[in-house]
């Protein structure tokens, strides 16, 4: 019998997803994959409503059509026997929705929560602008007061990635959530 599991990463924008979960896929044992679900969102060529703090009904749509596609990569994945690690932003209501969705057991959640003076550095150390509309205080508030207390959050502000890899191994059976 193959088994496998699926370890959730999320965080908001700058906290470390990508590379922590790239790096989590490189530790774990056996045949694992790097699912970003940003990815999705990516392909949408034409109509695609980006979330912003005042997205519409359509930009949300979106958004649950991206987890729907990542939760069911992870579980296509987990049957095939791969061990998945799973990156995107999934705030808010977003998350237990998101746990419901994935079918595969078990299931790991951790949540990347650096303090927002760490991530406003990481954001400006990065090739890339993730903040536009957002702010770095107004994504981390988001997280901190409209976020379910799901999985292993951890605060990664004084980490390496090494580190925070090596905490989320460490304290895997805190993060597993099904």
């Amino acid at each position: 019998m193959i088994t496998a599991s699926v370890h959730l990463v999320t965080g908001i924008q700058a906290a470390g997803k990508s590379t922590v979960a790239q790096t989590l896929a490189e530790r774990l044992p056996g045949r694992t994959v790097h699912v970003h679900g940003d990815q999705f969102r990516r392909w949408i060529v034409g109509g695609r409503a980006e979330m912003t703090p005042d997205a519409g009904p359509e930009a949300v749509r979106q958004l649950r059509l991206r987890h729907l596609l990542t939760a069911r990569t992870c579980d296509t994945y987990a049957d095939a026997g791969f061990t998945v690690v799973a990156q995107d932003i999934v705030l808010g209501d977003e998350l237990p929705r998101m746990v419901a969705t994935i079918r595969t057991r078990p299931l790991h959640v951790v949540v990347l929560a650096p303090r927002p003076d760490a991530v406003a550095a990481r954001e400006a150390r990065r090739g890339k602008q993730a903040y536009g509309p957002w702010t770095v205080e107004a994504l981390d508030q988001s997280l901190r007061t409209e976020t379910p207390r799901v999985g292993l959050w951890l605060d990664s502000s004084e980490l390496s990635v090494a580190e925070t890899v090596d905490e989320i191994v460490r304290r895997t059976d805190e993060s597993r959530v099904a």
